[in-house]
């Protein structure tokens, strides 16, 4: 897991893990130089079993990728995310801003420098959860399910899912002050 990955939106203005941080709102809203899609992505299935954490055993969050799919009208993944922590976390209400983003490589540069410069891609919410996102986390507890979005994704461009936002109820380890959000390393690209 590369730590220029993680997005902690303490305050606008804010420097985190080097990086000076927009606010919540105007990274969100994205920037016009996603992908234009010149075609959509034809219907795939991908089977990734790809995992991040953040933290260390027993203060962190792991996040799950196991399979996405390209769907008629839209896109479905299958994520999971565990609080391996001491601590509970509310899910972001009303906006639930889990997703996905679309970028024109799969280098992991591009999103470091993109997160850097605030021309992050518009985030692609999710829309419809199975089961449920819990309003709460809980420590030891693992919420997997698989989010959808409607939709067609420009054939490719490569897909980061967005997990966040997570705030800690109550007193929680330093990496954890503020809001979460996280974007996967991982990128997984569409086939043409």
């Amino acid at each position: 897991m590369r730590r220029s990955t993680l997005l902690i939106l303490i305050a606008a203005g804010a420097a985190v893990v080097g990086f000076t941080i927009a606010s919540a709102a105007e990274r969100m809203r994205g920037s016009e130089s996603e992908p234009v899609p010149s075609r959509p992505a034809p219907a795939q299935v991908a089977k990734l079993d790809w995992h991040e954490k953040i933290g260390s055993a027993g203060e962190r969050l792991e996040f799950g990728w196991d399979r996405f799919q390209v769907v008629r009208g839209g896109w479905r993944a299958h994520i999971s995310v565990t609080n391996d922590s001491q601590v509970a976390f509310e899910l972001d209400k009303p906006n639930r801003s889990f997703g996905l983003m679309l970028f024109s490589s799969g280098k992991h540069q591009d999103l470091t420098e993109r997160n850097s410069a605030g021309t992050l891609p518009a985030v692609r919410f999710g829309v419809s959860y199975k089961p449920p996102l819990p309003d709460t986390l809980e420590p030891k507890e693992t919420w997997e399910g698989t989010m959808s979005g409607p939709g067609a994704l420009a054939a490719g461009s490569w897909v980061r899912i967005v997990f966040g936002y997570f705030d800690a109820v109550g007193a929680a380890p330093d990496i954890f002050k503020g809001s979460l959000l996280w974007i996967t390393d991982h990128a997984y690209p569409l086939q043409r």
